[in-house]
This record gives structure tokens, sequence and C-alpha cells, in this order.
């Protein structure tokens, strides 16, 4: 496997596409604004389509890292969508974060077509992607799962191959579920400490490394304590990801009232300004209501 195709260079997408031509993989790339694919180009080298259909033509593999499941069937679906163009046991992999009922159907459609699909969420934002050490939660074929690995590594650190289609969609839900859980418990915690007059590096030191240690203590503390937001993963985002989780679990007939609640913050930090603020603004949020 040694072409691949590349579909939605956002603030995730961009790098890892990066990631695989730098790796030696031949790739091509399109986003819906041609200028980002020009700009990618300039600074990676490989090849800009104007279509996805163009895109993928010849490719071994097709990543595609767009908004969310309309933004998906844009570029699937169509004169000009992939699958126009989707050659025979090609490996299509989906890293979007999106319903797992849209996994499974382009998990049939793909396999209409004699090919392969995962879908393939990943988890590590901005700073794992352009790191290059995303994880990534895999659903689908595990054919197409174990002949993709060395491809994936180009930008994942850890993946794991969680079950049928769907099945990578569902457990990146679970992931976002934790984390607006661990971010709401450290934004009260740091308002505690502000206002008792703790100093936070020395706080951080103290508790980071017992039980209630997280990746988000660890890298958002600080730009919480100087109320710096503008980096990160979006609000805006992480209030579809909790909207697809929270409909999962109600088809399930399941209640999550931490999920419902810390969303339903979201929404207030939305109110405020910062929809595109880090996910770590809960902060500014209880800071505002005092």
């Amino acid at each position: 496997m040694t072409k691949c195709a590349f579909i939605g260079l956002g603030v995730m997408g961009y790098p890892m596409a990066g990631h695989l031509q730098r790796q030696g993989y031949a790739t091509t790339v399109y986003n819906r604004t041609a200028a980002k694919a020009v700009q990618w180009v300039d600074q990676y080298g490989g090849n800009a389509a104007k279509t996805p259909r163009e895109a993928v033509a010849g490719a071994d593999v097709v990543m595609v890292c767009v908004g969310n499941d309309d933004d998906v069937r844009s570029v699937f679906y169509g004169d000009d969508g992939l699958l126009a163009s989707l050659a025979e046991n090609t490996v299509v992999i989906d890293h979007t974060t999106a319903s797992a009922e849209l996994a499974r159907e382009l998990s049939e459609q793909v396999h209409q077509r004699v090919a392969l699909f995962l879908d393939a969420p990943v988890s590590g934002g901005q700073q794992g992607a352009e790191n290059g050490v995303l994880t990534a939660m895999i659903g689908g074929d595990e054919k197409a799962f174990n002949d993709v690995q060395p491809v994936l590594a180009s930008y994942c650190k850890t993946q794991e191959f969680m079950g049928p289609a769907g099945h990578g969609q569902l457990a990146k839900m679970v992931n976002q579920i934790c984390i607006a859980g661990v971010v709401q418990g450290l934004a009260e915690g740091l308002q505690l400490a502000r206002k008792v007059g703790l100093d936070a590096d020395t706080l951080i030191r103290a508790i980071s490394q017992g039980a209630a240690g997280s990746w988000q203590m660890q890298n958002r503390y600080q730009s919480m304590w100087d109320n710096h937001y503008d980096h990160g993963f979006a609000v805006d985002w992480m209030r579809k990801d909790l909207k697809i989780a929270l409909q999962e679990g109600e088809r399930n007939g399941l209640s999550m009232p931490l999920t419902a609640l810390v969303d339903q913050f979201y929404a207030e930090v939305q109110q405020m300004g910062g929809a595109r603020w880090d996910t770590s603004s809960l902060l500014a949020r209880l800071e505002r209501n005092t």
C-alpha cells in the first residue's frame, strides 16, 4: 500500500495527511476550500484533487476526516463523491467522529463496491495530530485493520480494533463522555484552588501522580489557570460529539445525566462567545457565574 488519498484538511486532517506524505506514502488530498489543499501541497508535496472522486482514483487507502455525518455523506455520495471512483480492494478509513449508524451505512456501500471499510475516529486532538501520536478506535473489517496498521502508524501511537462496523464510533462516544466528566471535575477543582489561594503548580505536582491524575490535568491545567482557551478541541465539536453519544444512549434506554449536564454547560460557553474555545473552557463558565 503506497498510494493514499486524504479528504478533509482541518486542524486534524492537515497534519495527519502531512505525516503520510513524509512517511513515503504518495498522498493526494482534497479539501472543500481548495486553497487549503494548495497550501498543503506547497508544504508537504503530494498532489491536490478538485473532487473526492478524483482524489481516490488509484488510491490503495482512502482517509476521510471531516466535520459530521452530513459532511461525510457529501464526500462519499454523488457524481463527484469518492464512491464513484472507488476501486476494488481499496481500504476506506473514516476518521470523522460520527454516528455508528452512518458507519454501518458506509460499510455496506463500500462493500457493494468490493472494497473494505473502517470507522476509525481518533483521540488526541490537534496536538496529537501534529505530533503523530493519536489514538484510533477502529471498527469494521478486521482484515483491513491488519493491512493498514503500518499506514495508520504514520500518525497514530495507538490502534485498537473494537469490532464490527460502528464499534469504533461507539468507543469514541465513550471516550468523549469520559472526557466531559473529567474536564468538569478539573474545572471545579481549579476554581476552588484559586478561591482559597493554592499555588497551581504546587497543587498539580501534589495530585497529578495519584488517583486524581489525568491527561486533562497534565495538559490543560496551566492554560485553564491562565484563562487561555484559544487552542485545542473546540466546544462546537465537543457538543456535536456529545449529542451523538446522548442519542446513542437514548436508543439503548440509558440515562446519562452527567453527560447531559456538561453538554448544557458547554452550551453556556457557546453563549459566552466560546464556540471555538478549547473544551477546558468549562472553568471560564464557572468563573463567570461566581
